[in-house]
């Protein structure tokens, strides 16, 4: 059974998630949107054609014949493609109410399936886990917090604190090289609020230039360090160590594709023999974030559809989940 996945946000990643869908027998992209408009074939969209349309126009709404311009793209979206399985929510989480904002306009259209975002505030997948009530009684089963981090590192955490009696720390480094900014600016905006000295209104409110401007301070480089971050909760959800336990930090080179260091996790805890060790786990260089971002973004939605068919509804963590390979 292929299932029929829909796209939320056509920025990098939003794209990065087409060109990865196009390689899959499992899942079909029927559906995407952007700000401006959306795009829906029934028989599926040609991931190719889809990316053109938004480079060269500005938005999916302009794809001959399945574009359909609007700007309340999200809504009219949802209420045309009534047959998708699921939908990677592939959206800026500015505000930082947005994505549970989205989740509320799911709720109230009756539409009933998966969701899977990727976002990365503690603070965000909170407001999450109070929609889960909401969620549950409406029929979707929702994977939040499924991206490299949070997501495929905290999976791996949770995995790797198997091994232990005790969890003394989670430690996650990434290193994430762009040869461009403007190929991601929502996700660039989304780390300058992480940065000491800024919030997420004032990225938001970051004028494209002015963006430029800090990052020719900075010689591109973005450095971050103990973020608020949901792999805090999400781990501390599952019971395998309290929040405060838990740093995410990293680099972001804007100017140049190479990483400027290896993403990586490590658990250090002590096992019941009463020796302290420590796990870790390393991403290759050379996979990019899109690549880690999307893949498991499918794989949880995968199993979030398993969920689904079995009648399991609510919110549930990449902490709390194996994601299911997509083929």
């Amino acid at each position: 059974m292929t299932l029929k996945v829909g796209i939320l946000g056509f920025g990098g990643l939003g794209q990065a998630a087409a060109k990865l869908l196009s390689a899959k027998q499992e899942m079909q992209l029927v559906v995407a949107a952007d700000k401006e408009g959306f795009a829906y074939d029934r028989n599926g969209l040609n991931a190719a054609d889809v990316i053109a349309a938004y480079q060269s126009k500005g938005s999916l709404g302009y794809l001959e014949p399945s574009g359909i311009l609007t700007q309340d793209s999200i809504a009219e979206a949802i209420a045309t493609a009534k047959d998708v399985d699921g939908y990677f929510l592939a959206l800026p989480n500015l505000p930082n109410t947005f994505m549970a904002s989205v989740a509320k306009q799911f709720i109230a259209s009756g539409w009933k399936g998966v969701l899977v975002d990727a976002i990365k505030r503690t603070s965000a997948v909170e407001q999450m886990i109070t929609l889960a009530p909401e969620l549950s009684a409406a029929g979707i089963t929702y994977m939040s917090g499924c991206g490299a981090t949070p997501g495929l590192l905290t999976a791996a955490a949770a995995i790797a604190a198997q091994s232990f009696a005790e969890v003394h720390k989670v430690e996650i480094t990434f290193g994430v090289g762009i040869a461009n900014w403007n190929a991601y600016r929502a996700t660039i905006r989304e780390d300058i609020a992480h940065m000491s000295g800024y919030t997420v209104d004032m990225a938001q409110a970051m004028t494209d230039a002015e963006v430029e401007a800090l990052l020719e301070k900075t010689n591109g480089l973005i450095a971050l360090e103990n973020m608020e971050h949901a792999d805090d909760i999400m781990l501390e959800r599952v019971g395998i160590c309290d929040r405060d336990r838990v740093t995410v930090g990293g680099v972001v080179d804007t100017r140049n594709p190479k990483k400027p260091l290896s993403t990586n996790m490590k658990l250090t805890g002590r096992t019941f023999e009463g020796k302290i060790s420590t796990h870790t786990f390393t991403l290759g260089d050379e996979t990019s974030m899109a690549a880690n971002v999307c893949g498991p973004a499918f794989g949880y939605l995968k199993a979030g559809k398993q969920f689904h068919q079995r009648g399991i509804y609510g919110l549930m963590t990449a902490a709390e989940v194996m994601p299911a390979f997509v083929r």
